[in-house]
């Protein structure tokens, strides 16, 4: 579980989660102004000395202090459940010494990146720790302690404006502070939380965000290529033996006197023959053989027709484009079709676009009602983390009363058939 999951929950003040986002703002507050000397009196104190030469080893080294800072940084991140990607970006020096690492360390990316963290952290983020730190829980925190600072001293200040000096008071302002304590509780959980991602997004590589790009895209191609396998073998397996398994019953059904065997015959060839429409509409759905033949163009006119909803379809295609793009987009028609004729109450829908720029842009309009919401039940959302892994974007605009607009973008090339062979 992570720091954002914790919040969404219930009983998140009853856990330790709080105290987690405490210790996270809280170890920054302190750790921050040590960054911030070594940084600065190496970047000072090495520039004062290089008159002498004794000043370039200093700065050398103050180079070098991001990397220890980001690695504590990455350790911190685990007290608020947030994984940094694995790795740091250091490469292995290609020889063994002392100059080798040096010289590996200064050419290197991640070096002057964990430098550029350690600055910010030393200069802007601690800082802000250390304030919603003190206003978040040390402000709550000294006004529950009013009762005790009373019966010790006879009177106390809080925020340094008010006096409080009898027990009704006291105990009044303390209730407010257990208040706001727990208010601040949840305050303080949001800023570790975005914080945090912060620092992962500042120290993660270059070759990290590629590499988990490229993961997604090879998720994705598997995905793709396991639907064709499943629409394969329901095709070349299933469907031929419930194919023949309906010519069996209708060959025995002729041959079968009248009553009641030829009767239980033709219940169970109907039978045979509904298990077949609904396999081969099944197969349809998970990959149909209209987009892997003739591509989407084709694809977007045959889900057109079978709507219940008339649907105008203009679209234009300069040719074949890559598998994911065309899978995507066609299952993002489907489930706005879909959708169109579960709550629309359209009378009519339109699916317009084309490839321009270099990008894929499909429009599916309808005159329905609107109000529709992807958050609610549409079945857009897991469409939507597919075309972003494809760096697309989907958008629906559906104010009270329509019209609904569904809107899917996706950066793409045609492809020859070379490119679809491979």
């Amino acid at each position: 579980m992570t720091l954002w999951q914790a919040l969404g929950g219930r009983g998140y003040l009853a856990t330790a989660w709080p105290w987690r986002a405490l210790a996270y703002l809280g170890s920054g507050a302190l750790l921050g102004p040590v960054v911030l000397v070594v940084i600065l009196g190496g970047a000072v104190v090495g520039s004062a000395l290089t008159v002498v030469l004794l000043g370039l080893p200093l700065l050398v080294l103050t180079a070098l202090a991001g990397a220890p800072v980001a690695t504590v940084e990455r350790w911190r991140l685990r007290m608020v459940g947030v994984r940094p990607e694995a790795g740091h970006g250091h490469r292995v020096p290609g020889t063994p010494g002392l100059r080798a690492w040096l010289w590996t360390r200064l050419r290197e990316a991640a070096t002057w990146r964990d430098l550029a963290y350690a600055v910010l952290f030393g200069v802007v983020l601690w800082p802000l720790d250390a304030l919603a730190v003190a206003f978040a829980a040390g402000f709550p925190a000294a006004m529950m302690a009013t009762p005790v600072v009373v019966a010790l001293d006879g009177e106390a200040k809080v925020a340094k404006r008010w006096t409080v000096d009898t027990w009704p008071q006291a105990f009044a302002v303390a209730a407010a502070g257990l208040v706001l304590l727990a208010v601040g509780a949840y305050a303080l959980g949001v800023l570790a939380g975005a914080r945090a991602e912060l620092a992962r997004a500042l120290l993660a590589s270059k070759d990290q965000v590629t590499e988990l790009a490229r993961s997604r895209v090879r998720l994705v191609d598997a995905f793709e290529a396991e639907r064709r396998r499943i629409e394969r073998d329901l095709h070349d397996g299933a469907q031929q033996r419930l194919v023949a398994l309906t010519m069996t019953l209708g060959l025995a059904r002729l041959d079968a006197p009248p009553g009641p065997l030829a009767d239980q015959l033709a219940k169970a060839h109907e039978e045979a023959g509904q298990a077949l429409a609904e396999l081969r509409e099944l197969i349809h759905g998970i990959h149909p053989k209209v987009l892997a033949d003739y591509g989407l163009e084709a694809a977007v006119a045959d889900a057109a027709d079978r709507s219940p909803v008339p649907v105008d379809v203009d679209l234009e295609l300069p040719g074949r484009l890559p598998r994911p793009v065309e899978s995507a987009a066609y299952f993002v028609v489907r489930e706005g079709l879909a959708n169109v004729a579960r709550h629309s109450r359209a009378s009519r829908a339109v699916i317009s676009g084309g490839h321009e720029d270099g990008r894929l842009t499909l429009h599916i309009r309808d005159d329905g009602r609107g109000g529709a919401d992807s958050a609610h039940g549409t079945g857009l959302t897991g469409l939507a983390d597919r075309v972003s892994v494809l760096d697309g974007r989907l958008t629906l605009s559906s104010p009270p009363g329509g019209p609904t607009l569904l809107r899917v973008e996706i950066p793409c090339r045609p492809t020859s058939p070379t490119d679809r062979c491979a």
